[in-house]
């Protein structure tokens, strides 16, 4: 057998795990109740499995995972054991493991879960061999055994590892059961990984000979003719089966997102609409063609399918959302307010953007303002949020003292938020409101020290005040460890450079940030830096470009001088 080096992801195995185990649960506290007959006596193994458990808390984990591997292998306990496979997966000690499930199955041969565990882990260890030699296991137990899944996520697939792609392949087109339509499935999904899709194309095709009523094999056809590029055929695909399959929603429903990825979604919407009338219930199949029928501008369609999701515990804040949407699209912007102020979970914040964006459009922001104030007492959650957004809008009305004054108590309520902080500062003037700047950007960095952003703003602050360059350096130097391709820290640094005259250096970093943003600041900085450099032939090139791309910048008039006491020394 062939001996690897372990790369695996223990939590990753252990997730892959039990979804094929139907033995129940691996909770820690679980871990003798049920346990069944010990090759050795009780007493010893729950003084061996207190000692573990001990140690697991103490953060022991070599004492924890020694006590539990002598134990499931001297046990016949199935919770053991699980228990046991548990910790040195999470430990990611792959050699235990393998160990471990080995011994399960010889105590168990006939034992499925088992046998899952130990394909899985023979997988991550690269013992390709024993790998396939396990799934003929369970396929003599369960012929029609569903193995599709079983290398998600563990098969080798990074760019370093396409040897291991192709023996793990090879094991298993000469596994006793290479036939067995399951195994075929699992070559295809390698295959495609491998990059060999029309291969993987022909092994489906063997494995839909003798099974083609299986959903897994449909779809992964589907999606070898598109990733192909043979559209045509995976279109007539998506249809074919679809005929044939009437009464599979997933392949039915795969063919409308399909049809949607292609851009025919009034064909979507007419094959959406057929499933909905089957399975009235569907509710993916209803989010879709709600949002399908507002890319369509068939509102009264899209209210229609999405009002049906309002209770549904899956997609109820992205329907109501929708709704809003599908409202405002209508220009009823009283009904999508009301539909966004019901928004919860992730699309919070987007939604309650999206309704102050229809309260600066009616030129109501008090009435925002007030809104925002009672959202803080319903949602003390996004209180952050809530006080920028209205910080926001104080701004917007010219009432920069107020905005002021909202974030002194936005952060007296809730020091450590660095966002809240980050935003009075970016109010604050470089000049008057020095002392205040440096206070809050001291705190700022004790929170979050390596923040690339809020380093590169106390550098630029400083900057901006012609002080302390030598920390702003470091601070901005400290910034690019963290984002070294970001061009307003590029652009930072650049400008410390020229104000320390180390034009050479900012000459370097302002054209790298120039080259990234396309920013004519920048440009023009660069352009400053190359002058003082001396270097007139490259810079007038630089003002040229600069010209081109930015011919109506004002800025660049101020350029031009520069060139003109050369100019007037040239015809003199």
């Amino acid at each position: 057998m062939r001996q690897t080096h372990c790369r695996l992801s223990g939590a990753r195995i252990k997730q892959y795990s039990t979804t094929f185990l139907l033995v129940g649960s691996m909770a820690s506290s679980a871990h003798l109740r049920a346990a069944g007959d010990f090759s050795l006596s009780n007493y010893d193994a729950i003084q061996q499995s207190m000692i573990a458990e001990f140690a697991l808390a103490y953060q022991d984990s070599a004492t924890a995972l020694h006590n539990y591997t002598v134990l499931a292998i001297k046990s016949n306990s199935t919770t053991i054991k699980q228990r046991a496979l548990n910790i040195a997966l999470e430990q990611n000690d792959l050699h235990a493991a393998l160990d471990i499930a080995t011994h399960w199955v010889v105590q168990e041969p006939t034992d499925v879960p088992a046998l899952f565990y130990l394909s899985h882990i023979a997988l991550k260890a690269h013992e390709y061999e024993l790998a396939a030699e396990t799934l003929d296991k369970i396929l003599n137990i369960d012929a029609n055994a569903d193995l599709e899944q079983i290398l998600a996520g563990i098969a080798p697939e990074e760019p370093e590892e396409p040897e291991d792609q192709e023996i793990l392949i090879q094991a298993l087109r000469s596994s006793k059961e290479r036939n067995n339509p399951s195994i075929l499935a699992l070559i295809a999904g390698l295959e495609a990984q491998n990059g060999q899709l029309d291969q993987a194309l022909t092994t489906i095709n063997k494995a839909l000979k003798k099974r083609g009523k299986v959903t897994g094999y449909i779809l992964m056809k589907a999606n070898l003719l598109s990733a192909l590029g043979q559209e045509e055929e995976t279109r007539n695909w998506y249809a074919k089966s679809s005929r044939k399959h009437r009464d599979n929603v997933d392949v039915r429903l795969a063919e409308a997102k399909y049809l949607i990825k292609i851009n025919a979604s009034n064909e979507a919407l007419t094959k959406l609409e057929s499933l909905i009338k089957k399975w009235p219930d569907q509710e993916e199949a209803l989010f879709i063609a709600g949002l399908t029928s507002i890319d369509l501008k068939k509102y009264e369609k899209a209210e229609k399918y999405l009002v049906e999701l309002r209770n549904s515990a899956e997609y109820q804040n992205e329907a109501y959302y929708y709704l809003a949407v599908n409202a405002e699209r209508k220009q009823h912007f009283e009904t999508a307010k009301a539909y966004y102020r019901l928004v919860d979970g992730s699309l919070y914040t987007v939604s309650r953007r999206s309704l102050i964006s229809i309260y600066t459009q009616q030129n109501k922001p008090n009435d925002a303002l007030r809104f925002l104030t009672q959202e803080r007492v319903n949602y003390p959650q996004h209180a952050s949020f809530l006080y920028q957004a209205q910080a926001d809008i104080l701004k917007r009305m010219n009432n920069k003292a107020a905005a002021m004054r909202l974030l002194d108590e936005a952060i007296k309520n809730l020091p450590d938020d660095p966002e809240l902080i980050y935003s009075e500062v970016l109010m604050l003037d470089p000049h008057t409101d020095k002392d205040k700047l440096e206070k809050l950007l001291n705190q700022l960095l004790s929170i979050e020290p390596n923040s690339p952003t809020y380093l590169n703003a106390y550098a630029y602050t400083l900057a901006l005040q012609n002080r302390r360059l030598d920390d702003a350096r470091r601070f901005v130097e400290h910034a690019l460890e963290y984002a070294p391709e970001q061009a307003s820290i590029l652009d930072t640094l650049g400008f410390i450079c020229y104000l320390q005259n180390d034009f050479s250096t900012s000459a370097k970093v302002l054209e790298k940030a120039y080259l990234i943003s396309g920013s004519v600041n920048i440009g023009v900085r660069y352009a400053r830096s190359v002058y003082m450099l001396g270097d007139l032939q490259k810079f007038s090139t630089v003002l040229q470009q600069l010209k081109q791309k930015h011919p109506n910048d004002p800025q660049l008039d101020q350029l031009n001088t520069l060139l003109l006491p050369q100019q007037l020394k040239k015809s003199s």
